[in-house]
């Protein structure tokens, strides 16, 4: 093995860069992925991690069609409630019998592991090495997984608000209960239908990301592909196990002496911008029905894409000036078109010259969306120019202006050498 003094000094070259980048391409495809999960090889790799953490393996590993479910399960492990309170409440619960699930070991299984590897990965490379490669292939993947996984807890807890009939939630953004039910009727309390929301939610912080922990994961496995001298390190074992479940599956919560398991998602739809999007269907989807449905990344409800008609053939500027939610009004502009809206109404450009034309749009309980409309100066490869919509702050006076603060600029500052 090389010596540590002579790992310290080494650099990040070009090859070892083009080696991070495949293995971040690797992992980012493991985030994405959909369809059944491999339980066989999740399974032996949940064994595995039990054992490098010095922790005797689970007796039983029970798999759940989705996060939502294992979530609520979990609050049945946790003590927060027992599955005849959640029954009663049409919250349907299945959870391991008796009292042979123990504490949560996830900061075993997780926070120790990264802390291990992070260690010894800095200590025989360097902190700079460390640092560099971090940011070569965990940034990547660090918005895209914790963004997702962010919002799949923002959806567990409100499915289970709509399942147990939690009144005061109103709308809740884009998520289809699935086997949780839909609560068409209050069947407890509020305050006690926002506690098991809450909980649900809480729960999910138990949870170890499987094909969501992509980042950290990536990282590491760059690294040891670089320099194959860290595969012999303490922590390695470790990281190899729980590499394995998350290439095999999705979130898993570890307790002692029993393992709940989610599948993968059946559906995963995203933007250019790694955004939760989807105007046909649910933008995420889990073999339950459990779904989110969004909008470049904003939650919407279930059926309002597709209630607006084929490509928003149902709209008009009455409908969308009607819409009392602003977000989805702003939705309904995108949909709709900008330029459309604009010529129904028979607005008029607020400033014009070189850079663009400054528009402004009033809309009722909101305020005024300010766009930019620049032409490309480029001809597409079938010889048009192309028009884009630049969103500018409402404070926006010229068009300069508004495609200078696009630049992060002032009006002032900016001076592009060619209009593009």
């Amino acid at each position: 093995m090389t010596s540590t003094g002579a790992l310290a000094r080494r650099e990040l070259t070009l090859a070892h860069r083009a080696t991070l980048a495949e293995a971040a391409d690797e992992w980012a495809a493991i985030a994405a992925a959909t369809g059944p999960a491999d339980r066989a090889a999740a399974e032996e790799g949940i064994r595995d991690a039990y054992r490098a953490a010095g922790l005797v393996p689970p007796h039983k590993v029970l798999w759940y069609d989705s996060p939502l479910a294992a979530s609520v399960a979990a609050t049945v492990i946790s003590g927060a409630f027992k599955p005849q309170a959640l029954a009663a409440l049409g919250l349907p619960v299945r959870a391991p019998a008796g009292s042979r699930a123990g504490k949560s070991v996830r900061d075993k299984l997780r926070a120790a592991t990264w802390e291990r590897a992070r260690t010894e990965a800095a200590a025989q490379l360097g902190q700079a090495v460390w640092a560099q490669a971090w940011h070569e292939i965990a940034d990547r993947l660090w918005a895209p997984t914790t963004g997702l996984s962010a919002r799949i807890r923002e959806g567990v807890e409100a499915a289970v608000a709509v399942a147990v009939g939690d009144t005061t939630s109103g709308a809740r953004g884009g998520v289809a209960p699935g086997a949780m039910g839909r609560g068409s009727a209050a069947r407890g309390t509020d305050a006690a239908s926002r506690t098991i929301a809450v909980e649900a939610r809480a729960a999910t912080l138990d949870a170890l990301g499987g094909q969501h922990d992509a980042a950290w994961l990536a990282a590491f496995d760059g690294l040891r592909r670089c320099f194959p001298e860290l595969g012999d390190s303490p922590a390695a074992e470790a990281l190899d196990a729980v590499g394995r479940v998350a290439r095999a599956g999705g979130w898993w919560w570890p307790y002692e002496g029993v393992v709940l398991a989610a599948e993968r998602p059946v559906a995963l739809e995203r933007d250019e911008n790694a955004r939760l999007h989807s105007g046909e269907g649910p933008a995420l989807a889990f073999p339950d029905g459990f779904a989110l449905h969004a909008w470049r990344g904003m939650p919407i409800p279930a059926d309002f894409v597709t209630g607006l008609g084929p490509q928003g053939s149902g709209l008009d500027a009455n409908r969308i000036r009607r819409e009392a939610n602003a977000e989805l009004r702003r939705v309904m502009l995108e949909i709709y078109g900008y330029d459309r809206y604009l010529e129904e109404v028979g607005a008029r450009p607020l400033h014009r010259d070189a850079t663009g034309v400054l528009w402004r749009i009033d809309l009722p309980n909101d305020e005024p969306v300010v766009m930019v409309e620049v032409l490309n100066s480029t001809p597409e490869p079938d010889g048009t120019t192309r028009t884009y919509w630049l969103r500018v702050p409402p404070t926006t006076t010229t068009a300069r202006a508004g495609v200078a603060w696009t630049f992060g600029l002032t009006e002032a500052e900016y001076h592009p050498a060619r209009e593009t």
